[in-house]
């Protein structure tokens, strides 16, 4: 590397050939000290780690993983969706995956499961439980990020899991040809409040509207391909009410 001229807060590199590679994780962005991120009330830090309010980028000084963390929730949509609100990966404070597939989309197959856990009603409930799937999911079972593509809360919103473009790890052996959203809560005997399953209905005709899903995709529950009772009994018997359900066989085989 020859000099380092600075400009302002921007550091422009005049590289020699022996330094051109320079990995993306170490290129700096945004302000040259976190003084911004202080002023949100938060602190600078690895986006890997555990974050106990939103996530903000463009903050701090630093390689582009370091990252601004709040103390509090600061709610934003993704705006993917025009009859829904999809609650960002940032919004809730979700830690950087370790590794990331793309998904070939549009998908034919999408799968409904249930987390098996408490229910919520308010965005600050369903994000401590969210928070709480992605550290089970990535520090116990060892997975890159939490499995789901999406959430839906009985506040009647959608949190981004892996999202529509990433391969999840909801259910095996179909992850590469399907999306899926988990509906938070227990819902063997009783089901989601009617917000939740409005979102959850919205969120799939907007997969079709963007061109995530096929327009002749076929709607599952976990149970259809493994041996669970996923997403539970009530809202399994629900769904087969729903539009496009078991419109085709899953596109991957049943593992028992």
């Amino acid at each position: 590397m020859k000099e380092a001229i600075r400009t302002g807060w921007l550091v422009v590199l005049v590289l020699s050939p022996a330094c051109l590679s320079i990995p993306a994780d170490y290129l700096i962005t945004g302000p040259r000290d976190n003084d911004t991120c202080a002023a949100l009330g938060g602190v600078c830090q690895n986006d890997s780690l555990y974050c106990t309010g939103s996530y903000f980028s463009n903050k701090c000084a630093g390689p582009v993983t370091t990252r601004c963390c709040t103390k509090t929730i600061t709610i934003r949509d993704t705006k993917e969706c025009k009859d829904v609100m999809i609650i960002s990966r940032d919004s809730w404070g979700a830690r950087r995956p370790v590794k990331v597939l793309p998904l070939k989309t549009p998908v034919g197959d999408f799968f409904i499961h249930h987390t098996d856990t408490k229910n919520c009603t308010s965005s600050d409930k369903c994000i401590s439980i969210v928070k709480g799937i992605q550290n089970f999911h990535m520090n116990d079972r060892h997975w890159s990020d939490i499995a789901y593509s999406f959430l839906v809360g009985e506040d009647g919103h959608v949190y981004e899991g892996r999202g529509w473009k990433t391969v999840g790890s909801h259910t095996l052996g179909c992850n590469d040809v399907s999306l899926a959203a988990s509906m938070i809560g227990d819902f063997n005997d009783m089901l989601p409040n009617a917000a939740a399953l409005s979102a959850v209905k919205r969120l799939i005709t907007c997969g079709v509207e963007i061109a995530r899903l096929r327009t002749d995709y076929s709607l599952f529950g976990h149970r259809d391909v493994r041996d669970t009772d996923c997403p539970g009994n009530a809202l399994y018997k629900n769904m087969s009410s729903w539009t496009h359900f078991h419109l085709h066989g899953p596109g991957c085989p049943k593992l028992t």
